[in-house]
Protein backbone atom coordinates (compact mmCIF):
# COMPACT_ATOMS: atom_id res chain seq x y z
CA UNK A 1 0.00 0.00 0.00
CA UNK A 2 2.97 2.19 0.67
CA UNK A 3 4.66 1.48 -2.70
CA UNK A 4 1.21 2.31 -4.18
CA UNK A 5 0.87 5.67 -2.11
CA UNK A 6 3.90 6.30 -3.64
CA UNK A 7 3.15 5.58 -7.50
CA UNK A 8 0.17 7.83 -7.11
CA UNK A 9 2.23 10.45 -5.69
CA UNK A 10 4.94 10.28 -8.76
CA UNK A 11 1.94 10.65 -11.18
CA UNK A 12 0.27 13.21 -9.83
CA UNK A 13 2.93 15.43 -9.14
CA UNK A 14 6.54 14.26 -10.62
CA UNK A 15 5.05 12.97 -14.16
CA UNK A 16 4.16 16.44 -16.29
CA UNK A 17 0.96 17.06 -16.78
CA UNK A 18 -0.55 17.96 -20.24
CA UNK A 19 -1.32 21.23 -20.68
CA UNK A 20 -5.19 20.58 -21.83
CA UNK A 21 -5.60 18.66 -18.33
CA UNK A 22 -7.15 20.41 -15.24
CA UNK A 23 -4.51 19.29 -12.19
CA UNK A 24 -7.61 17.94 -10.94
CA UNK A 25 -8.34 15.80 -13.99
CA UNK A 26 -4.40 14.85 -13.40
CA UNK A 27 -5.10 13.41 -9.76
CA UNK A 28 -7.90 11.58 -10.95
CA UNK A 29 -5.78 10.01 -13.82
CA UNK A 30 -3.03 9.37 -11.00
CA UNK A 31 -5.77 7.80 -8.69
CA UNK A 32 -7.30 5.28 -11.40
CA UNK A 33 -3.83 4.44 -12.96
CA UNK A 34 -2.96 3.61 -9.16
CA UNK A 35 -5.85 1.54 -8.41
CA UNK A 36 -5.43 -0.32 -11.75
CA UNK A 37 -2.30 -1.01 -10.73
CA UNK A 38 -3.06 -2.47 -7.44
CA UNK A 39 -5.86 -4.60 -8.82
CA UNK A 40 -2.54 -6.12 -10.73
CA UNK A 41 -0.82 -6.91 -7.59
CA UNK A 42 -3.40 -6.91 -4.83
CA UNK A 43 -2.43 -5.66 -1.67
CA UNK A 44 -5.55 -5.88 -0.55
CA UNK A 45 -9.00 -7.47 -2.30
CA UNK A 46 -10.26 -5.76 -5.47
CA UNK A 47 -13.70 -5.24 -3.80
CA UNK A 48 -11.72 -3.29 -0.83
CA UNK A 49 -9.42 -1.41 -2.87
CA UNK A 50 -11.56 0.20 -5.16
CA UNK A 51 -13.49 1.46 -2.50
CA UNK A 52 -10.74 2.95 -1.52
CA UNK A 53 -10.16 4.85 -4.65
CA UNK A 54 -13.83 5.65 -4.29
CA UNK A 55 -13.91 7.40 -0.77
CA UNK A 56 -10.51 9.28 -1.70
CA UNK A 57 -12.08 10.29 -5.09
CA UNK A 58 -14.11 13.45 -3.35
CA UNK A 59 -10.81 14.73 -1.73
CA UNK A 60 -8.01 14.13 -4.51
CA UNK A 61 -10.49 15.07 -7.64
CA UNK A 62 -13.06 17.09 -8.50
CA UNK A 63 -15.68 14.83 -8.10
CA UNK A 64 -18.29 15.18 -5.00
CA UNK A 65 -19.37 12.45 -3.15
CA UNK A 66 -22.67 11.35 -4.97
CA UNK A 67 -20.50 11.30 -8.65
CA UNK A 68 -17.95 9.06 -7.15
CA UNK A 69 -20.75 6.82 -5.93
CA UNK A 70 -22.80 6.77 -8.64
CA UNK A 71 -21.21 3.57 -10.48
CA UNK A 72 -23.22 1.80 -7.67
CA UNK A 73 -26.75 2.81 -9.93
CA UNK A 74 -25.28 1.95 -13.22
CA UNK A 75 -27.97 -0.34 -14.96
CA UNK A 76 -24.37 -2.16 -16.67
CA UNK A 77 -23.18 -3.29 -12.73
CA UNK A 78 -26.76 -4.52 -12.05
CA UNK A 79 -26.63 -6.41 -15.46
CA UNK A 80 -23.47 -8.43 -13.86
CA UNK A 81 -24.66 -8.52 -10.77
CA UNK A 82 -28.42 -9.95 -11.36
CA UNK A 83 -26.67 -12.21 -14.56
CA UNK A 84 -24.24 -13.87 -11.21
CA UNK A 85 -27.64 -14.46 -9.33
CA UNK A 86 -28.80 -16.38 -12.18
CA UNK A 87 -25.45 -18.37 -12.50
CA UNK A 88 -26.55 -19.56 -8.87
CA UNK A 89 -29.18 -21.28 -9.75
CA UNK A 90 -27.95 -22.84 -12.76
CA UNK A 91 -25.12 -24.28 -10.30
CA UNK A 92 -27.43 -25.17 -6.74
CA UNK A 93 -29.58 -27.01 -8.96
CA UNK A 94 -27.30 -28.99 -11.03
CA UNK A 95 -28.77 -28.03 -14.39
CA UNK A 96 -25.11 -26.51 -15.22
CA UNK A 97 -23.61 -30.01 -14.74
CA UNK A 98 -26.52 -31.78 -16.54
CA UNK A 99 -25.79 -29.66 -19.81
CA UNK A 100 -21.89 -30.14 -19.59
CA UNK A 101 -22.49 -33.77 -18.99
CA UNK A 102 -24.86 -33.91 -21.71
CA UNK A 103 -22.76 -32.44 -24.36
CA UNK A 104 -19.87 -35.08 -23.16
CA UNK A 105 -22.77 -37.86 -23.63
CA UNK A 106 -23.17 -37.03 -26.87
CA UNK A 107 -19.44 -35.85 -28.42
CA UNK A 108 -17.35 -37.61 -25.60
CA UNK A 109 -16.60 -40.96 -27.75
CA UNK A 110 -12.75 -39.52 -28.76
CA UNK A 111 -10.38 -37.46 -27.05
CA UNK A 112 -11.36 -34.55 -29.34
CA UNK A 113 -14.79 -35.08 -29.09
CA UNK A 114 -14.28 -34.67 -25.19
CA UNK A 115 -12.47 -31.59 -25.57
CA UNK A 116 -15.72 -30.09 -27.80
CA UNK A 117 -17.91 -31.39 -25.88
CA UNK A 118 -16.66 -29.42 -22.65
CA UNK A 119 -16.24 -26.28 -24.91
CA UNK A 120 -19.48 -26.19 -26.09
CA UNK A 121 -20.71 -26.91 -22.34
CA UNK A 122 -19.18 -23.37 -21.14
CA UNK A 123 -20.00 -21.97 -24.62
CA UNK A 124 -23.95 -23.05 -23.65
CA UNK A 125 -23.03 -21.30 -19.87
CA UNK A 126 -21.43 -18.25 -20.82
CA UNK A 127 -24.95 -16.65 -22.72
CA UNK A 128 -25.94 -16.33 -19.05
CA UNK A 129 -22.95 -17.25 -16.41
CA UNK A 130 -20.59 -14.31 -16.67
CA UNK A 131 -18.03 -15.71 -14.09
CA UNK A 132 -15.74 -17.52 -15.99
CA UNK A 133 -14.32 -18.92 -12.55
CA UNK A 134 -18.06 -20.62 -12.06
CA UNK A 135 -18.71 -21.74 -14.68
CA UNK A 136 -14.92 -22.93 -16.16
CA UNK A 137 -13.74 -24.09 -12.67
CA UNK A 138 -16.41 -25.18 -11.13
CA UNK A 139 -18.88 -27.24 -13.93
CA UNK A 140 -15.86 -27.97 -16.75
CA UNK A 141 -12.63 -28.37 -14.59
CA UNK A 142 -14.52 -31.18 -12.56
CA UNK A 143 -15.59 -33.27 -15.30
CA UNK A 144 -12.60 -32.69 -17.58
CA UNK A 145 -10.67 -34.13 -14.07
CA UNK A 146 -13.01 -37.17 -13.84
CA UNK A 147 -12.55 -38.25 -17.11
CA UNK A 148 -9.05 -37.92 -16.93
CA UNK A 149 -9.10 -40.14 -13.92
CA UNK A 150 -11.44 -42.34 -15.69
CA UNK A 151 -8.42 -43.66 -17.89
CA UNK A 152 -5.93 -43.36 -15.02
CA UNK A 153 -4.00 -40.17 -16.23
CA UNK A 154 -3.32 -39.04 -13.14
CA UNK A 155 -0.47 -36.04 -13.03
CA UNK A 156 3.28 -37.58 -12.88
CA UNK A 157 4.05 -40.24 -15.24
CA UNK A 158 0.79 -41.07 -16.70
CA UNK A 159 -0.06 -37.30 -17.56
CA UNK A 160 0.20 -37.53 -20.95
CA UNK A 161 -2.06 -40.62 -21.62
CA UNK A 162 -5.29 -37.83 -21.04
CA UNK A 163 -5.17 -35.55 -18.68
CA UNK A 164 -2.68 -33.08 -20.12
CA UNK A 165 -4.56 -33.06 -23.13
CA UNK A 166 -7.51 -32.38 -22.06
CA UNK A 167 -6.03 -29.12 -19.12
CA UNK A 168 -4.16 -27.53 -22.14
CA UNK A 169 -7.16 -28.33 -25.19
CA UNK A 170 -10.36 -26.97 -22.66
CA UNK A 171 -8.88 -24.06 -20.98
CA UNK A 172 -7.95 -22.30 -24.45
CA UNK A 173 -11.61 -23.19 -25.80
CA UNK A 174 -12.90 -21.35 -22.27
CA UNK A 175 -10.79 -18.79 -23.64
CA UNK A 176 -12.89 -18.57 -26.99
CA UNK A 177 -16.48 -19.09 -25.62
CA UNK A 178 -15.45 -15.60 -22.99
CA UNK A 179 -14.90 -14.08 -25.95
CA UNK A 180 -18.05 -14.77 -27.69
CA UNK A 181 -20.62 -13.53 -25.56
CA UNK A 182 -21.31 -9.89 -23.57
CA UNK A 183 -21.74 -12.39 -20.66
CA UNK A 184 -18.89 -14.22 -21.52
CA UNK A 185 -16.77 -12.96 -18.39
CA UNK A 186 -17.36 -10.58 -16.20
CA UNK A 187 -15.71 -7.50 -17.08
CA UNK A 188 -17.05 -7.66 -20.87
CA UNK A 189 -20.17 -5.42 -20.42
CA UNK A 190 -17.13 -2.70 -19.01
CA UNK A 191 -15.55 -2.91 -22.20
CA UNK A 192 -19.46 -2.43 -23.44
CA UNK A 193 -19.79 0.96 -20.72
CA UNK A 194 -16.62 2.35 -22.03
CA UNK A 195 -17.70 2.25 -25.79
CA UNK A 196 -21.13 3.84 -25.15
CA UNK A 197 -18.82 6.87 -23.91
CA UNK A 198 -17.75 6.81 -27.78
CA UNK A 199 -21.25 6.75 -29.03
CA UNK A 200 -21.33 2.93 -29.67
CA UNK A 201 -23.87 1.11 -27.68
CA UNK A 202 -22.87 -2.58 -27.71
CA UNK A 203 -26.11 -4.87 -27.41
CA UNK A 204 -26.10 -8.62 -26.18
CA UNK A 205 -27.35 -9.47 -29.57
CA UNK A 206 -24.61 -7.41 -30.82
CA UNK A 207 -21.97 -8.71 -28.94
CA UNK A 208 -23.05 -12.24 -30.22
CA UNK A 209 -23.43 -11.66 -33.91
CA UNK A 210 -20.02 -9.96 -33.52
CA UNK A 211 -18.26 -12.99 -31.62
CA UNK A 212 -20.07 -16.14 -32.66
CA UNK A 213 -18.76 -16.66 -36.18
CA UNK A 214 -15.19 -16.23 -35.43
CA UNK A 215 -15.44 -17.67 -32.22
CA UNK A 216 -17.29 -21.00 -34.00
CA UNK A 217 -13.91 -21.16 -35.94
CA UNK A 218 -11.87 -20.65 -33.21
CA UNK A 219 -13.74 -23.14 -31.09
CA UNK A 220 -13.31 -25.60 -34.17
CA UNK A 221 -9.73 -25.26 -35.00
CA UNK A 222 -8.12 -24.95 -31.33
CA UNK A 223 -8.60 -28.78 -29.97
CA UNK A 224 -7.08 -29.49 -33.06
CA UNK A 225 -3.96 -27.20 -32.80
CA UNK A 226 -3.83 -28.35 -29.28
CA UNK A 227 -3.70 -31.96 -30.50
CA UNK A 228 -0.89 -31.58 -32.75
CA UNK A 229 1.03 -29.67 -30.16
CA UNK A 230 0.02 -31.88 -27.09
CA UNK A 231 -0.71 -35.35 -28.38
CA UNK A 232 -2.52 -37.62 -25.99
CA UNK A 233 -1.43 -41.07 -25.80
CA UNK A 234 -5.31 -42.00 -26.00
CA UNK A 235 -7.17 -40.81 -28.86
CA UNK A 236 -10.73 -42.72 -28.56
CA UNK A 237 -12.64 -42.41 -25.39
CA UNK A 238 -15.99 -44.40 -25.41
CA UNK A 239 -15.90 -44.84 -21.58
CA UNK A 240 -16.34 -40.76 -21.21
CA UNK A 241 -19.87 -41.46 -22.68
CA UNK A 242 -20.91 -44.34 -20.43
CA UNK A 243 -19.36 -42.19 -17.97
CA UNK A 244 -21.74 -39.08 -18.85
CA UNK A 245 -24.81 -41.01 -18.91
CA UNK A 246 -23.88 -42.93 -15.83
CA UNK A 247 -23.92 -39.66 -13.68
CA UNK A 248 -27.24 -38.12 -15.48
CA UNK A 249 -28.74 -41.47 -14.30
CA UNK A 250 -27.20 -40.65 -10.80
CA UNK A 251 -28.72 -36.88 -11.13
CA UNK A 252 -32.05 -38.99 -11.78
CA UNK A 253 -35.11 -36.86 -13.95
CA UNK A 254 -34.74 -33.30 -14.28
CA UNK A 255 -36.60 -31.55 -10.91
CA UNK A 256 -39.55 -29.33 -11.03
CA UNK A 257 -36.97 -26.45 -10.28
CA UNK A 258 -34.25 -27.74 -12.65
CA UNK A 259 -37.72 -26.82 -15.35
CA UNK A 260 -38.52 -23.80 -13.39
CA UNK A 261 -35.31 -22.71 -13.80
CA UNK A 262 -34.95 -24.02 -17.62
CA UNK A 263 -37.79 -22.25 -18.74
CA UNK A 264 -36.67 -19.22 -17.30
CA UNK A 265 -33.20 -19.54 -18.52
CA UNK A 266 -34.14 -19.41 -22.32
CA UNK A 267 -36.80 -16.44 -21.76
CA UNK A 268 -34.15 -14.54 -20.22
CA UNK A 269 -31.69 -15.18 -23.20
CA UNK A 270 -34.45 -15.15 -25.72
CA UNK A 271 -35.34 -11.41 -24.26
CA UNK A 272 -31.31 -10.54 -24.76
CA UNK A 273 -31.30 -11.57 -28.19
CA UNK A 274 -34.39 -9.38 -28.77
CA UNK A 275 -33.70 -6.62 -27.05
CA UNK A 276 -32.76 -4.59 -29.99
CA UNK A 277 -35.71 -5.51 -31.70
CA UNK A 278 -37.90 -4.58 -28.75
CA UNK A 279 -36.30 -2.27 -26.70
CA UNK A 280 -36.44 -3.96 -23.54
CA UNK A 281 -33.69 -3.20 -21.32
CA UNK A 282 -31.22 -6.36 -20.92
CA UNK A 283 -30.18 -5.37 -17.50
CA UNK A 284 -34.33 -4.86 -17.18
CA UNK A 285 -34.66 -8.46 -18.19
CA UNK A 286 -31.93 -9.86 -15.86
CA UNK A 287 -33.86 -8.61 -12.83
CA UNK A 288 -37.07 -9.86 -13.75
CA UNK A 289 -35.46 -13.23 -14.36
CA UNK A 290 -34.17 -12.91 -10.21
CA UNK A 291 -37.32 -11.63 -9.62
CA UNK A 292 -38.83 -14.87 -11.01
CA UNK A 293 -36.76 -17.55 -9.61
CA UNK A 294 -37.24 -15.84 -5.81
CA UNK A 295 -40.46 -15.54 -6.52
CA UNK A 296 -40.90 -19.55 -7.73
CA UNK A 297 -38.29 -20.38 -4.98
CA UNK A 298 -35.76 -21.94 -7.42
CA UNK A 299 -33.32 -19.20 -5.87
CA UNK A 300 -33.84 -18.28 -2.16
CA UNK A 301 -32.65 -14.99 -0.53
CA UNK A 302 -29.98 -16.19 1.38
CA UNK A 303 -28.69 -17.50 -1.78
CA UNK A 304 -28.30 -13.84 -3.21
CA UNK A 305 -27.02 -12.94 0.19
CA UNK A 306 -24.12 -15.22 0.18
CA UNK A 307 -22.78 -15.06 -3.22
CA UNK A 308 -19.62 -13.20 -2.21
CA UNK A 309 -18.39 -13.09 -5.35
CA UNK A 310 -21.28 -11.06 -7.12
CA UNK A 311 -20.69 -8.84 -4.18
CA UNK A 312 -17.37 -8.51 -4.38
CA UNK A 313 -17.73 -7.51 -7.90
CA UNK A 314 -20.38 -4.89 -7.50
CA UNK A 315 -18.10 -2.93 -5.25
CA UNK A 316 -14.68 -2.82 -7.90
CA UNK A 317 -17.36 -3.09 -10.35
CA UNK A 318 -19.53 0.10 -9.80
CA UNK A 319 -16.54 2.30 -8.51
CA UNK A 320 -14.93 1.18 -11.66
CA UNK A 321 -17.44 2.34 -14.40
CA UNK A 322 -17.32 5.80 -12.50
CA UNK A 323 -13.57 6.67 -12.23
CA UNK A 324 -13.27 5.63 -15.92
CA UNK A 325 -16.50 7.57 -16.98
CA UNK A 326 -14.65 10.97 -15.04
CA UNK A 327 -11.77 10.24 -17.00
CA UNK A 328 -13.39 10.73 -20.23
CA UNK A 329 -15.96 12.87 -19.00
CA UNK A 330 -12.49 15.12 -17.99
CA UNK A 331 -10.94 14.75 -20.96
CA UNK A 332 -7.83 12.64 -19.94
CA UNK A 333 -8.27 9.56 -22.48
CA UNK A 334 -8.81 12.67 -25.27
CA UNK A 335 -5.52 13.82 -24.43
CA UNK A 336 -3.72 10.59 -24.33
CA UNK A 337 -5.27 9.70 -27.60
CA UNK A 338 -3.91 13.41 -29.01
CA UNK A 339 -0.26 12.44 -27.52
CA UNK A 340 0.17 8.91 -28.66
CA UNK A 341 -1.59 9.96 -32.25
CA UNK A 342 0.99 12.39 -32.90
CA UNK A 343 3.80 9.62 -32.40
CA UNK A 344 2.13 7.84 -35.53
CA UNK A 345 0.75 10.64 -37.42
CA UNK A 346 2.62 8.61 -40.57
CA UNK A 347 0.33 5.62 -40.09
CA UNK A 348 -3.25 5.15 -41.75
CA UNK A 349 -5.96 4.23 -39.03
CA UNK A 350 -5.93 0.20 -40.66
CA UNK A 351 -2.13 -0.51 -40.11
CA UNK A 352 -2.18 1.89 -36.56
CA UNK A 353 -5.16 -0.40 -35.84
CA UNK A 354 -3.25 -3.55 -36.85
CA UNK A 355 -0.12 -2.77 -34.63
CA UNK A 356 -2.28 -1.92 -31.45
CA UNK A 357 -3.96 -5.04 -31.53
CA UNK A 358 -0.57 -6.76 -31.46
CA UNK A 359 0.57 -4.63 -28.30
CA UNK A 360 -2.84 -4.85 -26.69
CA UNK A 361 -2.54 -8.82 -27.31
CA UNK A 362 1.02 -9.41 -25.68
CA UNK A 363 0.82 -7.07 -22.69
CA UNK A 364 -1.52 -9.50 -21.66
CA UNK A 365 2.10 -11.05 -20.53
CA UNK A 366 1.78 -8.57 -17.89
CA UNK A 367 -2.02 -8.79 -16.18
CA UNK A 368 -3.28 -11.23 -14.24
CA UNK A 369 -6.91 -10.72 -14.94
CA UNK A 370 -8.98 -9.34 -18.62
CA UNK A 371 -10.25 -6.75 -16.44
CA UNK A 372 -7.54 -5.05 -15.50
CA UNK A 373 -5.89 -5.33 -19.03
CA UNK A 374 -9.09 -3.49 -20.13
CA UNK A 375 -8.93 -1.09 -17.54
CA UNK A 376 -4.60 -0.21 -18.36
CA UNK A 377 -5.23 -0.62 -22.57
CA UNK A 378 -8.98 -0.24 -23.59
CA UNK A 379 -10.06 3.17 -23.12
CA UNK A 380 -7.04 4.71 -24.55
CA UNK A 381 -6.67 2.57 -27.60
CA UNK A 382 -10.38 3.13 -28.34
CA UNK A 383 -9.53 6.85 -28.23
CA UNK A 384 -6.59 6.93 -29.69
CA UNK A 385 -8.31 4.82 -32.88
CA UNK A 386 -11.44 7.23 -32.76
CA UNK A 387 -9.35 10.29 -33.46
CA UNK A 388 -7.62 8.28 -35.98
CA UNK A 389 -10.82 8.10 -38.27
CA UNK A 390 -11.47 4.13 -37.31
CA UNK A 391 -14.64 2.42 -37.31
CA UNK A 392 -15.61 2.88 -33.67
CA UNK A 393 -17.56 -0.70 -34.17
CA UNK A 394 -14.83 -2.27 -35.66
CA UNK A 395 -12.20 -0.97 -32.85
CA UNK A 396 -14.92 -2.57 -30.04
CA UNK A 397 -15.14 -5.93 -30.34
CA UNK A 398 -11.76 -6.16 -32.13
CA UNK A 399 -10.06 -5.33 -28.50
CA UNK A 400 -12.69 -6.60 -26.76
CA UNK A 401 -12.74 -9.72 -28.17
CA UNK A 402 -8.79 -10.13 -28.39
CA UNK A 403 -9.01 -9.45 -24.38
CA UNK A 404 -10.77 -12.80 -24.00
CA UNK A 405 -8.57 -14.78 -26.29
CA UNK A 406 -4.85 -13.34 -24.82
CA UNK A 407 -5.92 -14.73 -21.70
CA UNK A 408 -4.69 -18.23 -22.75
CA UNK A 409 -1.03 -16.95 -23.07
CA UNK A 410 -0.48 -17.62 -19.37
CA UNK A 411 -1.53 -19.99 -16.71
CA UNK A 412 -2.43 -16.84 -14.60
CA UNK A 413 -4.30 -14.83 -17.57
CA UNK A 414 -7.46 -14.84 -15.86
CA UNK A 415 -9.63 -16.62 -13.04
CA UNK A 416 -9.66 -20.53 -14.57
CA UNK A 417 -6.17 -20.42 -15.53
CA UNK A 418 -4.41 -21.01 -11.94
CA UNK A 419 -7.68 -23.83 -11.43
CA UNK A 420 -6.70 -25.72 -14.65
CA UNK A 421 -2.34 -25.36 -14.19
CA UNK A 422 -2.46 -26.29 -10.56
CA UNK A 423 -4.51 -29.61 -11.60
CA UNK A 424 -0.12 -30.80 -12.55
CA UNK A 425 -0.39 -32.13 -15.87
CA UNK A 426 1.08 -29.23 -17.89
CA UNK A 427 4.14 -27.79 -17.00
CA UNK A 428 5.00 -24.34 -17.49
CA UNK A 429 7.16 -24.41 -20.16
CA UNK A 430 4.68 -26.38 -22.34
CA UNK A 431 1.64 -24.06 -20.95
CA UNK A 432 4.10 -21.11 -22.19
CA UNK A 433 4.48 -23.19 -25.84
CA UNK A 434 0.45 -23.96 -26.07
CA UNK A 435 -0.83 -20.91 -25.04
CA UNK A 436 1.75 -18.55 -27.89
CA UNK A 437 0.96 -20.82 -30.52
CA UNK A 438 -2.90 -20.84 -30.05
CA UNK A 439 -2.38 -17.08 -30.04
CA UNK A 440 -1.07 -16.62 -33.66
CA UNK A 441 -4.26 -19.21 -34.62
CA UNK A 442 -6.66 -16.43 -32.76
CA UNK A 443 -4.58 -13.78 -34.66
CA UNK A 444 -4.85 -15.45 -37.74
CA UNK A 445 -8.63 -16.49 -37.62
CA UNK A 446 -10.13 -13.45 -36.06
CA UNK A 447 -7.79 -10.95 -38.37
CA UNK A 448 -9.07 -12.40 -41.60
CA UNK A 449 -12.72 -14.77 -41.14
CA UNK A 450 -13.23 -12.22 -38.17
CA UNK A 451 -12.37 -8.89 -39.91
CA UNK A 452 -14.32 -10.16 -42.91
CA UNK A 453 -17.54 -11.44 -40.64
CA UNK A 454 -17.48 -7.69 -39.26
CA UNK A 455 -17.37 -5.99 -42.94
CA UNK A 456 -20.57 -8.17 -43.33
CA UNK A 457 -22.09 -7.17 -40.66
CA UNK A 458 -21.19 -3.18 -41.67
CA UNK A 459 -18.82 -2.86 -38.74
CA UNK A 460 -16.01 -1.37 -41.23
Amino acid sequence: MLLLALLYCALAYVLPRPASLTPAAWRLAALFLTTVAGLVFQPMPGGALVLLAVALAPFLTSLKLADALGGYSDPTVWLVVSAFFISRALLNTGLARRIALGFVRWFGSSTVGVCYALGLSDMVLATIIPSNGARSGGVVLPIARSIADLYGSEPGGSARRLGSYLMAAVYQTICVTAAMFLTGQASNPLAAQMAGAYGYKVTWAGWLAAGFVPGLISLAVIPWVVLKLYPPEIRNTPEATTFARTEIGKMGPMSAREKVLTGIFAAVCTAWVSSSWTGVDITLVALCGCAALLATGVLEWSDIVREHAAWDLFFWYGGLVRLGKALNEQGVTHAFAQGVGASFSALDWLPLLLVALLVFYYAHYLFASITAHILAMYAPFLALLAAKGAPIGLVVFSFACLANLSAGLTNYGTTPSPMFFAQGYVSMGDWYRIGFVVSLCHLLIWGTAGLAWWKLLGLW
